[in-house]
């Protein structure tokens, strides 16, 4: 029970510190009105483990805050993250349906949160159209392929078991 414990949290971290990386490493594209954060492409991570749902959230959350943002990005970019993970989670039934939650979460929340923390002058409208665009760059077409990818090896690389 105790190493089930341990494997989850040590998964989790794993996760968080990737997602971290990936978001320090596409910077320059993780954070304007018009952005694809290529570390989104890890919220199909759940599909293999629920640890993946608090490591991608923790990620986005030490991101948001190592890297400045405004508290309402902090508080609920991490909330859209939280949000499409649990979706991702929940569909795992359906491999192709796992990148949908976490498109359609930061198509919502996010252009609130350019608007108003940023005060990014396009219209909400567009703006959801542009973190849309980003999030099916991300989670839709990465996250598919690297779903697909890890597919193949999820007996060897994911260990806890999901039920």
């Amino acid at each position: 029970m105790r190493s089930k414990k341990i494997l989850f949290m040590t998964e989790a971290a794993i996760i968080a510190a990737i997602y971290v990386v990936l978001v320090f490493a596409f910077a320059p594209i993780s954070f304007p009105a018009i952005q694809a954060r290529i570390a989104e492409a890890l919220t199909i991570l759940p599909f293999f483990t629920p640890a993946a749902i608090p490591g991608v959230t923790i990620g986005c959350l030490l991101s948001n805050l190592l890297i400045g943002a405004d508290i309402l990005d902090v508080i609920f970019g991490t909330l859209a993250t939280l949000l499409g993970t649990m979706g991702s989670y929940l569909l795992r039934k359906n491999k192709f349906l796992v990148p949908l939650p976490p498109i359609i979460a930061n198509a919502l929340i996010i252009p609130w949160v350019l608007r108003y923390a940023y005060g990014a002058p396009e219209a909400i409208p567009f703006l959801m159209l542009t973190v849309g665009i980003g999030e099916i760059i991300a989670c839709g077409i990465l996250g598919t392929f690297l779903l697909l990818a890890l597919d193949k090896y999820k007996h060897i690389i994911f260990h806890y078991n999901k039920e």
